[in-house]
């Protein structure tokens, strides 16, 4: 990426929305999502964000979820399995890791959309140089890791194929 890269940094100021919150957050933030291309929607608390299509490891159905995304050094969308630091990884985390029922993810993006060979990362040099200047950026991504005794995986969503209508 050029050095002329709009910031990533985030501060965070706001509280941390409980799990049940962000469930009923991120139903609402998909359908402005779905309806709209609108930076008011793709951009919230300074934080651009995208739209996962995963397919269920066990159900087989399509779930959806909005994330926000940090980009890396190449340019490539991270996303960050968080969930506010819960004790387990997030559904769509553990639906990505099922490479049988997720080969590639469908990610929508402000304007576009395209196929992702994504990559989980869960531990290694490569994760953690990424872990360290995502919290360079987003500092309290290490408030969620201290909550949690689980290593937090981020996912790489490098573009592989764009989807046209």
């Amino acid at each position: 990426m050029s050095d002329e890269v709009e910031s990533q940094k985030v501060v965070m100021e706001w509280e941390t929305p409980t799990h049940a919150e962000i469930i009923e957050i991120t139903k609402a933030h998909i359908m402005g999502m779905e309806a709209s291309d609108d930076d008011a929607v793709w951009c919230v608390v300074g934080m651009h964000h995208v739209l996962l299509h995963t397919v269920g490891r066990r159900s087989g159905n399509e779930h959806k979820v909005a994330l926000p995304f940090w980009r890396d050094a190449d340019g490539h969308r991270i996303v960050v399995g968080s969930f506010a630091g819960a004790t387990k990884d997030p559904a769509w985390v553990l639906n990505l890791r099922d490479r049988e029922a997720n080969p590639r993810v469908k990610v929508r993006v402000q304007g576009g959309m395209f196929w992702s060979e994504h990559e989980v990362l869960d531990a290694g040099p490569i994760r953690d140089a990424l872990w360290a200047a995502l919290v360079e950026d987003r500092a309290f991504y290490a408030d969620y890791q201290a909550k949690t005794e689980r290593v937090i995986p981020l996912v790489r969503l490098a573009e592989t194929e764009a989807i046209t209508d």
